[in-house]
């Protein structure tokens, strides 16, 4: 079994393994769950994400997580801290997709908690951020949760097509 990386009483995260792959099919390969992203990905464009993620721990020491449910052992979703190009800014962003069997069960807010603490305690990161499509009320709703607040607006190039996203922030030194 992986290393939880921070837990709480529903729920922990660990990094993925080469073994997550089906799982995160079911998330990514979603329409309903990818709406935000205009498209699902492909088989080939899920191993890039997963090896993205395992490259990002060697070199980050953090990446996007496996979030499980704590009593199933079940495979939930995926939440965790990256770094994001905002118009030449890179930003320490929390991001979260939870499969939607588990929708409106509280995994994405309590998932994204552990990280805002993950953050403050482990990175001593001065600020996070969650950049949120314009239309996804449930992912602002969650941010809101986490005490962020909309600090900036952009357009993000969908095949060509600008896409309004927010970024939520909260400063952690307060």
């Amino acid at each position: 079994m992986t290393k939880k990386i921070i837990e709480n009483e529903q729920l922990y995260l660990r990094e993925f393994t080469p073994d997550d792959f089906s799982d995160l099919c079911l998330i990514l390969q979603d329409e309903e769950t990818m709406y935000a992203y205009e498209s699902t990905f492909s088989q080939e464009k899920i191993a890039d994400w997963l090896n993205w993620n395992l490259k990002s721990y060697e070199e980050n020491g953090f990446g996007l997580w496996a979030i499980i449910d704590q009593k199933s052992d079940t495979f939930v979703g995926q939440c965790g801290i990256v770094y994001s190009n905002v118009e030449e800014e890179f930003l320490l962003e929390i991001g979260y997709l939870v499969n939607k069997r588990y929708w409106n069960q509280g995994y994405a807010t309590s998932a994204s908690k552990l990280c805002l603490t993950y953050a403050k305690t482990e990175l001593n990161a001065k600020k996070i951020c969650s950049i949120i499509r314009d239309t996804n009320l449930s992912s602002q709703k969650v941010a809101e949760k986490n005490g962020m607040t909309i600090v900036k607006q952009f357009d993000k190039d969908y095949s060509g097509l600008p896409v309004r996203h927010f970024v939520y922030s909260i400063d952690l030194n307060k």
